[in-house]
């Protein structure tokens, strides 16, 4: 039996987070090979657990977004501590410490899967949309012309229109996520202005889109072709924000299989965020 009051609430080293990866992948959530890299640069104290004996046994991110905005995800506990209400104290605990880092009236995001769904809204937070993964195979397409790939010079423009899309300037994230090996890129340019973009993400399971941002259906559809076509005949996963309607017509379009879903959660204000573009969420576990 575990003495809930005698867990050690502790920041995780790199390792840790590493730790909490690979707990999220032995969970099916299917995270990335090189994740951790992108995650810690994000916010390297924003990553926090409970000890056992010196041994990590739960843990999540409280990751802040330059104090203006907090996101909780990763949340874990070991199986073999399930059901001994240490779940629940963590859970409060990283809450409140992410609170404690953020601006006096700073929201918090997290995307909750349907079972703990109403415990996290007894916590404060409110359901903002449903977010619903989605699975389609890799296939040849034919590129739209105004399609290519990222690169240096478009970093300012690709970090401004993130911003409209995620509601806050996250560049500590954006810059070293677009640059995790194996990623492949790619822009919407017309008229010389980006219309939209999207990344494809090595995962431990086929590929996934990571994000999709553009300024219509129309984009949005090359933009996922442009997808499809960079990892033919492997899995390609997309979560999309069902509160989107085009996001939903693209899904059917392509004839894309249900995985799961999540609801993206908030406490206190929603993000100023242009939901319209947002065709592919970024991740459940960082926003």
């Amino acid at each position: 039996m575990v003495n809930i009051d005698q867990l050690q609430f502790k920041k995780l080293d790199f390792e840790g987070l590493k730790t909490l990866l690979k707990w999220a992948e032995e969970e099916g959530w299917n995270p990335g090979p090189n994740d951790a890299d992108a995650y810690w640069a994000t916010d390297p104290e924003g990553f926090y657990g409970y000890f056992h004996n010196a041994d990590l046994i739960a843990g999540g991110s409280i990751v802040s977004y330059n104090m203006e905005f907090g996101f909780m995800g990763f949340f874990i506990v070991k199986p073999a501590y399930r059901s001994f209400g240490i779940g629940r104290k963590l859970w409060y605990q990283r809450r409140d410490a992410l609170l404690s880092k953020l601006n006096k009236g700073a929201s918090i995001g997290m995307d909750g899967v349907l079972a703990l769904q109403p415990f996290y809204q007894k916590g404060g937070f409110k359901i903002a949309f449903r977010d619903i993964r989605y699975e389609k195979e890799g296939m040849a397409f034919k590129i739209d012309k105004n399609i290519s790939q990222i690169i240096e010079e478009d970093i300012s423009s690709i970090l401004a229109y993130d911003k409209q899309c995620f509601g806050f300037s996250r560049p500590q994230f954006i810059i070293p996520w677009l640059k995790l090996p194996g990623n492949k890129t790619f822009k919407y340019v017309e008229d010389g202005q980006i219309k939209g973009f999207s990344i494809v993400r090595k995962a431990n399971t086929g590929y996934k889109i990571c994000p999709l941002f553009a300024d219509s259906e129309f984009i949005a559809e090359e933009l996922y072709k442009a997808c499809l076509n960079s990892v033919i005949g492997k899995p390609l996963y997309i979560d999309i924000p069902i509160i989107n309607q085009g996001a939903l017509n693209l899904i059917e379009a392509f004839d894309a299989k249900y995985i799961f879903e999540c609801a993206r959660m908030y406490y206190g204000k929603s993000p100023n965020m242009r939901i319209d573009k947002v065709y592919g969420l970024t991740t459940f576990e960082l926003g």
